[in-house]
This record gives structure tokens, sequence and C-alpha cells, in this order.
């Protein structure tokens, strides 16, 4: 998993609340257990017109945006389903960042499994962020996970606030599989220790 520690980028406005799992990802795309392609169909339904075609007005769609790392969105995103394709679609996007005033708790949890940090902050200051992402390809703002603020276009910060755990994996990209890696040396001495006592085993 990719390191998280300072990113900066254009964030794009999606003032919607209740945005759902099916919304992020619809279940067409549940198919595939791969974590890649899976960019082309977020936001699939809102992206794209009946015929295939771009839909001009979606955000994402439009010039300022298309290349948008942070998306500033409405409260209780990721509800819905647990389905771990809306974290991967996202991050196929090239999302890294989702700014919110709540989220579900298994979407929450699943964004810090996949290299994305999604933050909690309250509706005065996404109001701000929301203002901000407004600016077209200007919006342009500085997620700095060690100092755990967001920097704005004018260079207004913001602070917010991470569990410790949680922080530690994405500042080191560390996923469960690399959690367990990092007990490498431990493992494979109780696994000496263990044969050795138990040769018959």
């Amino acid at each position: 998993m990719d390191k998280f520690v300072k990113l900066t980028g254009v964030a794009a406005p999606l003032p919607v609340v209740n945005i759902d799992t099916d919304m992020i990802i619809p279940k067409d795309y549940l198919k595939t257990i791969k974590r890649t392609g899976l960019g082309t169909g977020l936001f699939a339904e809102a992206r794209y017109n009946e015929d295939g075609s771009p839909n001009p007005d979606f955000v994402l769609n439009k010039p300022a945006y298309q290349n948008a790392k942070i998306l500033v969105a409405g409260d209780n995103f990721g509800c819905g389903s647990s389905r771990e394709h809306a974290p991967w679609a996202l991050l196929d996007f090239g999302i890294r960042c989702v700014i919110s005033t709540s989220f579900a708790d298994i979407f929450y949890n699943n964004c810090f499994k996949n290299g994305i940090l999604p933050i909690v902050v309250s509706q005065e200051d996404l109001d701000k962020l929301m203002d901000d992402a407004s600016r077209g390809s200007n919006a342009v703002l500085t997620i700095d996970l060690e100092a755990l603020e967001i920097t704005g276009p004018d260079g207004g910060s913001i602070k917010f606030e991470v569990d410790a755990f949680k922080r530690h994996c994405l500042l080191n990209g560390l996923d469960d599989i690399g959690l367990t890696l990092e007990k490498g040396r431990s493992i494979d001495n109780f696994e000496k220790a263990t044969a050795a006592s138990r040769p018959w085993a």
C-alpha cells in the first residue's frame, strides 16, 4: 500500500448527502476482485448518460476536476452495503482523500486499509472546504497527515483528528498484510521454537 504523508491536489465538490456505495460503484462493476480498472465505474450512473457518453454536468467530468485527488462530500458518505469495491474505485480514479462530516463505519475502515484518508470535519469547516473546492482548477488543497492539517488555496488551515493507529498505518503504507509482515522475525522465531519443542508435530 502506498504511504500517505502529504497530498496536494485539486479537490472536487460533491455536496450530496447519503452517498452510498452503490452510487460510488454500481453493482454491475462488482464482478471482479481486481482492484484496478474500477475507476471507470466510479459514480457511473451520474458520470455517464444512458448512451454511455460522459455527462458534462457531473463534477468529475468537468475539465478542472478530471484529475481530482480529493473529494469534499456531504454527510454520511459511504453508507449502504459494505462493498470494498467502493474505496478501490475511488483509489483507481485517483482519489486519495475524502472529506465529510461523517462516514459509514465499514466504508471508513475500508478506506484506511486501502490507502485512502477519510477526514471528518465539522459542518462549518466542510462549508469552507466546499467553497474552496468550488473554485475549479484553483481548488487546490494540501492534506498533511503528519501535522493533521488541511491547507486551502488562500493559505487558511483546518485541523483534523485521526485515530493514532490508523494514522501510523497510512503514514507507513501498512495494510493488514503489511502489519503482519512487520512481525515477521517474531513469527519466524515462534515457529522455530515450536518446531524445536515439538519435533513430532
